[in-house]
């Protein structure tokens, strides 16, 4: 055992090292002089390690007394540090109404969530789920009280949202569970019963902090910055891959970017509200090529355009081979903006340019709502774009 002279004559060093005072627990000394108590354990064949406090505040015989009690936990099967969130959850009182508990996991992943992400989870569930389950205890909460409200979601035909909401809910279970309020998660026999999400053929990542993530990676990695532009403008904008890679300076009119029949799929013109990001990414664009014909041209010929695989290449070299392509923008707008705005489907079929089954239906749309994708053009690059540099700072990265 370590004596209390010893304790004080350890020194930090260049890395962390330990000093063992027998049974398990031993001192952790970091570089900046900090000297930790800490206690090894096994417990369900797993290692792990339960932090006492940092001494001299946490004195040698209140660390040893807390190793004793650890052991005597261990002896009769019980995990020391469950038993120590279950006692720290009935300290702070922590109620166990489902909306209190779900308030408490926001502000835990809120913590690595962008703010208008987590408050589209947040409205999700004060929408969706706070209304019937909000002030029921976690342990009064059955499936098929879930289910019902997940079906009525699914009935909307938004199978989508159905299927996101659920994870919600199911999370704030897990959540409850590491807390002590519930053993249970009646959210994770629900899955079963949902119908299958519609994917699309191409492979997309459909959750907006996950495609945030994608996005920051492919941005750091070495590449021309007229690849980054392209991607980030394609990202924004929902169109087809196709649409951007032969994009000409004049189609780009202003505030809208007019697309010609010859130059879509379905051979109708379209136009594309652009937000103030899609906007800037053109800017930025025009330092590089503005004075050639195409906007994203081929990096070897100024007048061609940027070549089909220059993108989807890139992506696989980031590491997303099979997970999202190029096309796949067009899942992720459609899904996330359809799970935000469920009343807005029309309009986001059209931003997709769609074709509706009706002949005058199509003929009504085209003319109106230009608006309301405008509103919807912003509101998609502000979530994913949220704290991304100007494009101005990519023109200066490094080149592949």
């Amino acid at each position: 055992m370590l004596t209390e002279l010893e304790i004080r004559n350890l020194q930090p060093q260049a890395k962390n090292y330990k000093k063992s005072d027998g049974e398990g627990l031993y001192l952790l000394i970091k570089p900046n002089g900090v000297k930790s108590w800490r206690f090894k354990y096994r417990f369900a064949k797993k290692e792990q390690v339960l932090v006492f406090g940092n001494y001299p505040s946490v004195s040698t015989k209140q660390a040893r007394l807390q190793r004793n009690e650890a052991k005597k936990s261990l002896s009769e099967g019980i995990d020391p540090s469950l038993l120590r969130r279950q006692k720290r959850a009935e300290a702070e009182n922590l109620n166990d109404r489902f909306q209190v508990v779900a308030e408490s996991w926001l502000t835990l992943k809120g913590e690595s969530w962008s703010a208008k992400y987590s408050g589209h989870v947040r409205s999700s569930l004060e929408r969706m789920v706070w209304p019937k389950l909000g002030q029921l205890s976690l342990g009064s909460i059955t499936a098929p009280m879930i289910l019902s409200i997940i079906k009525s979601i699914e009935r909307r035909d938004a199978r989508e949202t159905a299927h996101r909401v659920l994870q919600r809910v199911s999370a704030v279970f897990v959540y409850g569970m590491a807390c002590g309020l519930t053993d249970t998660n009646p959210a994770e026999s629900v899955r079963g019963a949902l119908k299958p999400v519609r994917r699309a053929r191409q492979p997309a990542i459909t959750d907006l902090h996950e495609l945030r993530e994608m996005l920051r990676t492919l941005e750091r990695l070495p590449a021309h910055p007229i690849t980054i532009l392209a991607i980030r403008f394609l990202a924004i904008t929902a169109v087809r891959p196709g649409e951007v890679h032969g994009m000409p300076w004049h189609e780009w009119k202003g505030d809208l970017w007019e697309i010609p029949a010859d130059r879509m799929k379905m051979k109708r013109s379209h136009t594309v509200p652009l937000s103030r990001q899609a906007i800037e990414i053109l800017q930025t664009a025009q330092i590089l090529t503005g004075r050639g014909p195409m906007v994203f041209p081929n990096t070897r010929w100024a007048h061609r355009a940027m070549s089909e695989n220059t993108l989807s290449y890139f992506m696989k070299r980031a590491g997303y081979g099979g997970i999202h392509v190029p096309h796949g923008f067009r899942a992720s707008f459609s899904s996330i903006m359809n799970d935000l705005h469920p009343e807005y489907r029309g309009v986001i079929d059209l931003m997709l340019a769609h074709v509706p089954a009706n002949a005058v239906e199509a003929a009504y749309n085209r003319a109106q709502h230009v608006e309301a994708r405008r509103k919807l053009a912003q509101e998609y690059a502000d979530l994913l774009l949220e704290g991304f540099p100007p494009p101005s700072e990519l023109l200066g990265r490094e080149r592949k």
